[in-house]
């Protein structure tokens, strides 16, 4: 099986989700490290706040630090290589890199939604808000 790290920048909690603002693509990240964990395949998430010697004692990753800057994170590394920096793979690069078949990478949550409502109200039921 392929190794993959996730090298990220600095966040409040491993995951980025604790804020109030949710970012749909750390949301995304998350499910499908999830579902690729349910199928057996493990992908190493470093972040650099709970992780910082990870960041120090990964060779390819300080020297990258050192020379680009934590800006060009996340970082991601394969088989000990740098080979996507400033974004996260998309769920097709996943499969591909990995190489392993799509359903790994389960049912991906659709983007948050605005629903509107047909009234032309405030979805309050008398029509007023407090």
């Amino acid at each position: 099986m392929k190794k993959m790290q996730i090298f990220e920048p600095a966040m409040c909690c491993s995951t980025g989700l604790c804020g109030v603002g949710v970012d749909t693509e750390l949301l995304r990240i998350s499910a499908v490290l999830n579902a690729l964990k349910k199928n057996g395949v493990e992908v190493d998430r470093f972040n650099l706040t709970n992780a910082p010697m990870e960041f120090v004692n990964n060779k390819v990753v300080n020297d990258f630090l050192n020379t680009k800057g934590v800006d060009q994170l996340p970082a991601i590394v394969l088989e000990g290589e740098i080979i996507i920096t400033g974004r996260y793979p998309s769920n097709e690069e996943f499969a591909k890199l990995l190489d392993i078949p799509s359903h790994f990478l389960g049912e991906q949550p659709n983007a948050f939604k605005v629903i509107q409502k047909s009234s032309g109200g405030c979805g309050c039921s008398d029509g007023s808000c407090c």
